[in-house]
């Protein structure tokens, strides 16, 4: 329903070039921002690359670049602007002003687009926090009301002020019943993943840029069906489905958010508790595509995102890369991409890399066993005799362990060999060291 009436709004989109960014990125960069804009629904009727050498503080663009976009609105009829940049406050409510049509900027169409999205609780409730940050930052601009004085006996207080910090305080007390609801939701979400953690099961979290194929690849994995479309965004909310390794070993596939450049400093902070999901992953799957020209500026942007919640290989945890989409390159171009994920797996320096196509699913099964190689690395495996006395370690074993092989003799003593953790090896030799053949 809320698509349907979105869907209907023609837009302009307005792309700053500054005069330090590289001419190559640019088409780029204004390429997604029309998929930003479609991914909500709007029609972006025109596309603009507009040249910036300085920002102006009252507009953003100069006043001749904001003449040409007013006549092109009134041309085209159009009734939305989007700036793929952040506007001040300021900025925005001149445009708005100058052009007569609603105009947001890259930080308010991507919270527009999870606003839509988000699908769970706590996915609303994360967004609708973020957006109570971004509007409270805006009420010079947002609510004409403002202009009105709300009452009093006058004093230096210029016409609104008093209203100003009424609404302000509206939205702080909504922030805070926001917050505390959020952590509620945020203490399950706790208790849930202490549970997982107590499982034998290791977790796995899949990341990657938006769009790059992660809910695809969670699809050819798993069992997941979770919503796959050629679209920035198309799933918010973090799901988890068992993933079978070819030993017959489990694991928990976790498919988590899209990264994308310049996310949201509020979002970063709102979506924090689903995004510790990908922290306290044992390993994590970069998911690329590398049919994007941009993609190792993608690979940089996501890094940089993992650096802010302090997950990644910076901070000691096992990642791998994918390569996918394959299938997009010429022939030349996938040799290529093979011969050096090849190398990459078997250079000490550098991340193990796999090259796939989620869509003809080349390289999956690859994928599969460097997925359980990367998971049982650090891995001890022992060889156990266990007593018919001490058989309560003989059913922890199989609770948090593979039973790579069991016999039992005649007196009783099961002989064991079992792969364990590391953290689970040093568990059970503390108790039961005695019991290592």
């Amino acid at each position: 329903m809320v698509d349907n009436a979105v869907k209907k709004v023609r837009a302009l989109i307005a792309h700053p070039k500054f005069s330090d960014g590289r001419a190559a990125d640019v088409d780029y960069d204004l390429e997604e921002a029309i998929g930003l804009s479609e991914a909500l629904g709007v029609e972006p009727v025109t596309a603009r690359i507009i040249p910036i050498r300085d920002i102006r503080s009252s507009n953003f663009f100069g006043s001749g670049q904001v003449q040409e976009m007013a006549e092109n609105i009134a041309s085209e009829g159009l009734s939305l602007v989007i700036v793929n940049a952040t506007l001040s406050p300021v900025q925005q409510r001149n445009l708005e002003r100058t052009l007569n049509v609603k105009v947001i900027d890259r930080t308010g169409l991507i919270l527009e687009i999870f606003a839509v999205r988000a699908a769970t609780k706590e996915g609303r409730l994360q967004v609708e926090l973020a957006k109570m940050a971004y509007e409270r930052s805006r009420l010079v601009r947002t609510w004409t009301h403002l202009e009105r004085q709300r009452g009093g006996t006058g004093g230096l207080a210029g016409p609104g002020e008093t209203q100003i910090e009424s609404d302000r305080r509206g939205l702080d007390d909504k922030t805070a019943r926001l917050k505390r609801r959020l952590d509620d939701v945020r203490r399950t979400r706790g208790l849930q993943r202490k549970a997982r953690q107590r499982a034998p099961e290791r977790v796995v979290a899949l990341v990657g840029y938006t769009n790059a194929g992660k809910s695809t690849l969670f699809n050819s994995l798993t069992t997941g069906e979770v919503f796959v479309k050629d679209m920035l965004f198309a799933t918010l909310d973090t799901t988890h489905r068992v993933l079978s390794l070819p030993s017959g070993q489990k694991a928990v596939l976790s498919d988590t958010v899209g990264f994308i450049s310049d996310l949201p400093t509020s979002l970063i902070t709102a979506f924090r508790a689903t995004l510790e999901e990908v922290k306290e992953a044992d390993l994590l799957i970069h998911v690329r595509d590398l049919s994007d020209p941009l993609a190792e500026r993608r690979k940089n942007e996501v890094m940089e995102v993992l650096g802010q919640i302090e997950a990644g290989p910076k901070h000691g945890q096992a990642i791998l890369e994918v390569w996918n989409k394959t299938d997009l390159l010429d022939e030349d171009g996938a040799v290529h991409l093979a011969e050096r994920a090849a190398a990459a797996r078997t250079d000490a320096d550098k991340i193990d890399a796999f090259d796939i196509s989620c869509l003809t699913m080349q390289g999956v099964e690859a994928l599969e066993n460097g997925i359980e190689e990367a998971l049982t690395r650090n891995d001890h495996i022992l060889e156990i005799n266990v007593t018919p006395a001490e058989f309560s370690a003989r059913a922890w074993l199989h609770q948090n362990g593979q039973v790579l092989s069991e016999e039992t003799r005649e007196d009783g003593v099961a002989h064991m060999k079992v792969r364990l953790s590391e953290s689970d090896s040093g568990k059970f030799l503390s108790k039961h060291k005695d019991l290592i053949v």
